[in-house]
């Protein structure tokens, strides 16, 4: 979008973890650091350097964090980044954070919205990192009920082609649920309307089901699936994630984080972890509205993020050796471990 530019080839960039004794990177600089944090960094640098190239920008930077220290060091030496800002016409500040001193805000649900949502529970696409499958058998004549069908190669939410699906994704990013499943709708109807597809305009909520009647119009005109392909895959994306079963399960983990926040406030970790205990269940014991181990790990990541300092003590000590008991009996229990549980044991 206009607002935001990724860079999904660094998305393994982190900060390495100090070890015993070990200087961390902001004592030690870039040269120590091990050869792909190295290479990592550099090619950060470039591609910034670029960026800011292309947007006539003079920078000005600030790091919290040791990383990102580095980073604006390197970026401040570069001598590319030294003759664009002798040039440069345009100043900006640039504020470098360290990923893992903001852990909460990458595992933390927040709120209503509804490009979070299509991105936190689509399946990614292969080979990208900020893109996601989109199933694209309701366009087809195909029948069945297996969602992870691939017989029918799948759609994506990045359209560069397509301005309706372009203005509908930035509706999706900076409106809330609510109003941005209503746009959908709105950019469905138009885009029916255009192609004279005999659609009924209904007022009131939208739903999953309405948008999918909607969808069936364009499936046997060739030529509207031609024109609206981008705007198409984008709703279908909107259904899915509407429809997705980790969904609903999205206003129990907001809710679940803000009784967090209080409860942390009000009382000690040990108390806090007590309470955390007992909504640990091995598989055979879960229903389908209980957390599985991936949501714990999330859930104690955000809980740890959120703390702050923590006073160590032997109450404190016998509640967190409860949780990793627990949490290790479940993660045995798994009859088959997710990827993530996979690689963590």
């Amino acid at each position: 979008s206009a607002e935001l530019c990724l860079l999904p080839a660094l998305a393994g960039l982190l900060p390495p973890l100090r070890g015993p004794g070990g200087p961390g990177p902001a004592e030690v600089g870039l040269g120590p650091l091990p050869a792909e944090v190295r290479a990592a960094v550099r090619a950060l640098v470039g591609d910034l350097d670029a960026l800011f190239t292309a947007l006539g920008l003079r920078e000005e930077s600030f790091a919290v964090g040791a990383l990102s220290r580095v980073v604006a060091a390197e970026l401040a030496s570069y001598a590319p980044a030294r003759n664009r800002r002798r040039t440069a016409t345009n100043k900006a500040s640039i504020v470098f954070v360290d990923r893992t001193l903001d852990l909460a805000g990458a595992v933390g649900h927040h709120g209503d919205n509804l490009a979070e949502k299509i991105l936190s529970v689509l399946p990614k696409l292969p080979g990208h990192k900020t893109d996601v499958m989109v199933n694209m058998v309701e366009l087809t004549a195909l029948r069945t009920t297996d969602e992870t069908c691939n017989i029918i190669a799948p759609g994506c939410l990045a359209q560069p082609n397509d301005p309706a699906a372009k203005a509908l994704w930035e509706s999706f990013m900076n409106l809330k649920q609510k109003e941005a499943v209503m746009e959908a709708r709105r950019h469905l109807v138009e885009a029916a309307s255009r192609e004279n597809l005999p659609i009924k305009m209904s007022m009131g909520e939208v739903t999953p089901e309405q948008l999918s009647s909607y969808i069936q119009l364009f499936r046997n005109n060739l030529k509207a699936l031609e024109n609206h392909c981008g705007l198409l895959q984008l709703v279908l994306a909107t259904v899915q994630t509407l429809k997705h079963p980790q969904t609903s399960k999205w206003d129990n983990f907001l809710a679940f984080e803000r009784l967090l926040l209080q409860t942390i406030g009000e009382s000690e970790m040990p108390s806090v972890l007590n309470q955390f205990l007992p909504m640990i269940k091995s598989y055979n014991e879960r229903t389908k509205d209980d957390y599985t181990c991936e949501d714990f790990l999330v859930l104690l990541v955000y809980m740890y993020s959120v703390v702050g300092e923590i006073k160590s003590g032997k109450e404190l000590d016998i509640a967190e050796k409860e949780v990793k008991k627990a949490l290790v009996k479940a993660i045995c229990d798994e009859p088959e471990p997710s990827p993530v549980l996979q690689k963590i044991t």
